[in-house]
């Protein structure tokens, strides 16, 4: 059963691999289409993660809402004050830890 897609395969890989660490068997399909495009139409080239057995589906979309909301906020270092997008857990600036809501 297909779960997700995205034109950005690291994002595609970083979705199966937070699938496998909470033991949620998947796979990925299309992953080396890129090449056929042209020929094949572009929606049929992405890279596509599907699961083994459709009774996972509602955990796997409820772990993938919360990566995706994760990576979306940004947070402002106490340390000094530099803004840093929701997918860094260190200032990039100061390279104080942890994050800090807004």
């Amino acid at each position: 059963m297909k779960l997700y897609t995205n034109n950005d395969r690291f994002m595609v890989w970083q979705v199966k691999q937070l699938l496998e660490q909470h033991n949620i068997p998947c796979f990925i399909k299309n992953e080396f289409a890129s090449g056929a495009m042209g020929e094949l139409s572009p929606l049929d080239c992405q890279p596509e993660v599907w699961l083994n057995d459709a009774s996972w589906q509602p955990r796997a979309e409820k772990l993938i809402a919360q990566m995706n909301t994760v990576m979306r906020e940004e947070w402002v270092c106490p340390n000094c004050a530099e803004t840093n997008g929701g997918n860094f857990e260190v200032c990039w600036q100061c390279g104080q830890e942890g994050q800090v809501d807004q």
